[in-house]
């Protein structure tokens, strides 16, 4: 029998030997040509030849035994799969220029993406456990959580009754994460005004300025609910401006994101934020927002009805 069968250890070094030094620049080139469906401009982006691009998308094929692209007529498209491998090919490369800038970490094994950005201000989000929500003083992301387990994700479900009003629903779409649905009791509402958050339904969630890699990675818990169809809980901190042409001021808040389902079956992902002094972000220099800010932890629903 192979010895690699046997052995961990062994299968583990003959992976790893498997993986090419230059597979960060194969992998560019993947996704660069996946973009452009044009070498010649895929090659000018990349400040590569089109020799070493060919190669690197040869060396991928050869080691995952499978095409990535068909040429037509000098024209590229993703073969299916191409098209399957292409998703967590970005992510690699995010993942990579995200760590090589330093604006991700883990804290007792948990993620911190942090980024300072270049039109001012920074940014900060730190993964909770799941339990943080029954230690802490402020019912509302524990009445959340207790919600969706007795619905069983069902957003229809009586058992979401009282969550509702504080909640902003999401749907995935080609585009990216549509908001649907925007309680008038949430923190979106209360942090910009009815008049101005009702403005956002249907819009697509925002890239953040600190570039596409970051905007990509922050946005990672939502496409990670949607896979496991489970629970999160993050601690965020940064700056946003209450309307426009007004200034951004100190927001801080923790975030529970649901995985759910509308009534047809269809994927809905719920986002209840309680905005609070309370965030707590290992070695970020928070500061603490105005008290006028912070939402009245009174008009939570302490207790479900049903």
């Amino acid at each position: 029998m192979n010895s690699i069968v046997n052995s961990p250890v062994s299968a583990m070094a003959a992976l790893e030997a498997q993986a090419p030094p230059l597979l960060y620049e194969m992998i560019r080139s993947f996704v660069t040509l996946a973009r452009k469906l044009n070498l010649s401009h895929a090659v000018s982006e990349m400040g590569s030849t089109r020799q070493t691009v060919r190669r690197h998308i040869s060396q991928l094929e050869e080691m995952m035994g499978a095409e990535l692209f068909a040429v037509e007529d000098r024209r590229y498209r993703l073969t299916e799969a191409g098209n399957e491998m292409l998703p967590e090919a970005e992510n690699i490369l995010a993942r990579c220029n995200v760590w090589v800038r330093g604006q991700v970490l883990h804290q007792n094994g948990m993620p911190q993406y942090k980024a300072i950005f270049p039109t001012g201000g920074d940014f900060y989000q730190q993964q909770k456990p799941v339990n943080i929500v029954w230690e802490s003083q402020r019912p509302l992301l524990a009445a959340a959580l207790k919600a969706w387990a007795m619905s069983g994700g069902a957003l229809e479900s009586p058992y979401f009754e009282d969550i509702r009003p504080f909640s902003m629903v999401y749907r995935n779409s080609p585009n990216g994460w549509v908001c649907v649905e925007l309680g008038e009791k949430s923190s979106y509402v209360s942090w910009f005004g009815s008049a101005n958050a009702r403005s956002s339904i249907g819009r697509v969630l925002g890239d953040l300025p600190a570039g596409g890699d970051f905007a990509r990675f922050v946005i990672q818990p939502f496409h990670s609910i949607e896979r496991d169809r489970g629970v999160r809980v993050d601690h965020i901190a940064t700056q946003v401006a209450r309307a426009p042409g007004t200034p951004p001021e100190q927001i801080c808040y923790a975030r529970i994101l649901l995985g759910c389902s509308f009534p047809d079956g269809s994927f809905a992902l719920v986002a209840i934020v309680d905005r609070h002094n309370g965030i707590d972000i290992p070695g970020a220099p928070i500061a603490p927002m105005a008290e006028h800010l912070v939402m009245d932890a009174d008009e939570f629903p302490l207790n479900q009805k049903h």
